[in-house]
């Protein structure tokens, strides 16, 4: 699709990874998953060296939670669900480099060795702070195990990390009428140690970088980060009282595991490391990842996600990469908004009267390119849109069928019944023929600027748009007619 040379250059399209915690719904496939593959496929057409990778996060409460529900341990319900994730991810056409996971050794000694090396370069401090502690159960309790009412919103539900209802951050401490979900028992706070990321420490040197990075991000990210850095950043704990987990490379601290936070974003660097391992090149990650000597990237690395996860790969994680040191910041942070279905919000935890939600279950009836042109041109890239079924039989029966599908097959037919598929050396063309060939062209060039500048809902637009434009312009030209008077 590219219309002017240019030269070839790294290009890390990093994925958000997934919880191994269940299947992944339709939202998530517009908003992280579906997105980044196009990006992809287009800078691989266009010539660029192009690593896309990432992997199901098999760490975190979420999937402790769902496990315990279950009777299981963690590890085989994470294992259980990648394989899931990953037959989804292929049948959906997501053409990742690597799809790998968070437990793989590679992953445990580029997170180890992260840790390391922002604690001897003064990055990560110790610190006492008050935990939930469940008196029945006897244990801590991650933030994911307590519930209670938001103290911001009144939600009687709302999680110890995040209120599903008002979408704020919450902490454990904050709820109201905290209940744990081991025991139902009132937990209680009590002081517990943890390391934490000096945020404060590195928020000039983030400052100085968001001045420049975000005047091509997207207006809503760029709001974000700018808004947290003039509330000022609070250090944050990247430690839990957690038995699951890349364990702390330190001794004294074996009944605690490092945050899931903190070494899943640390997975887009341990899957390049990982891919170039596979490759037998072991240092082939670095033609992605490491400044030159004046400091400056080898390409541009796009980390695609939901805009619920801005703080993490949009300030905490350019944070980390500058306390580590030699490694390539984002170049930009397209997150999208969220995808609702039938009117209702989506998450992996609920159950929906609206059909079909999950990935699953879409793919078993639907073709992928179906859902994929659905999922694009209706895609929440600046405000949260609906999915409704009747629109998606609508858009793709109409549209992609309609209008793409019958340009491409009245052409090709064609092609195929007159000149045996060969492409036929042009007559004389006349004004209108002329006409369209501009139009292509500019098509093109503007279907090219816009995915390069991650409007990938538009550059479908404007691809549909010439399809339409094709169509007219054979409704007018009729070259059936022609050359039954004019044979070649």
């Amino acid at each position: 699709m590219p219309t002017a040379p240019r030269q070839p250059e790294p290009i890390l399209v990093a994925v958000a990874w997934p919880y191994a915690s269940g299947p992944r719904h339709l939202g998530h496939a517009a908003g992280a998953y579906v997105p980044p593959d196009i990006f992809a496929r287009y800078h691989r057409m266009a010539g660029d060296a192009v690593l896309m990778v990432s992997g199901s996060d098999m760490h975190g409460t979420p999937i402790t939670v769902a496990a315990d529900k279950r009777g299981i341990s963690a590890r085989e319900l994470a294992e259980e669900n990648h394989r899931g994730i990953a037959a989804s991810f292929a049948a959906l056409g997501l053409s990742y480099d690597l799809y790998t996971t968070t437990l793989t050794p590679t992953h445990y000694r580029v997170t180890q060795d992260f840790f390391t090396k922002l604690h001897e370069k003064g990055y990560l401090f110790e610190a006492t702070e008050e935990a939930m502690f469940d008196p029945e159960a006897e244990r801590f309790l991650p933030d994911r195990y307590v519930e209670g009412t938001c103290p911001h919103c009144g939600y009687g539900d709302a999680r110890g990390d995040q209120c599903d209802n008002c979408g704020r951050t919450l902490d454990p401490i904050d709820l109201i009428a905290p209940r744990s979900k081991l025991s139902g028992a009132t937990p209680v706070a009590r002081p517990t140690t943890h390391f934490f990321l000096d945020l404060p420490k590195l928020q000039p040197a983030l400052e100085a970088w968001v001045a420049g990075a975000s005047e091509h991000w997207r207006p809503a990210v760029a709001g974000f980060v700018q808004g947290w850095l003039r509330e000022g950043l609070r250090a944050r704990a990247i430690t839990r009282d957690l038995d699951w987990g890349v364990p702390i490379p330190l001794p004294g601290y074996e009944s605690k595991r490092i945050y899931v936070w903190f070494d899943a974003v640390i997975g887009y660097l341990s899957a390049s490391v990982e891919w170039a391992e596979r490759r037998g090149e072991p240092d082939a990650w670095k033609a992605w990842w490491t400044l030159d000597a004046d400091g400056n990237p080898p390409g541009r690395s796009y980390y695609f996600i939901g805009k619920d996860n801005v703080p993490f790969h949009a300030i905490i994680w350019p944070a980390m990469l500058m306390g580590y040191g030699g490694l390539a910041l984002p170049f930009d942070v397209p997150a999208n908004e969220f995808l609702t279905i039938d009117g209702q919000k989506l998450s992996s935890s609920r159950t929906y009267t609206a059909r079909l939600p999950f990935l699953p279950e879409a793919l078993e009836l639907f073709a992928a390119d179906a859902l994929r042109f659905f999922l694009t041109i209706n895609a929440p890239e600046s405000r949260d849109t609906d999915f409704s079924w009747d629109e998606f039989q609508r858009r793709n029966n109409d549209e992609l069928v309609g209008t793409y599908g019958n340009a491409v097959h009245r052409l090709l037919s064609f092609l195929q019944s007159r000149f045996g598929g060969v492409v036929p050396e042009p007559g004389e063309l006349g004004a209108a023929d002329r006409a369209m060939l501009a139009q292509i062209d500019a098509a093109f060039a503007e279907a090219a600027r816009l995915i390069e500048a991650v409007h990938l809902r538009d550059g479908l637009r404007a691809v549909m748009a010439l399809a339409g434009a094709l169509n007219r312009y054979l409704d007018e030209a009729a070259p059936w007619k022609t050359i039954k008077t004019e044979p070649a």
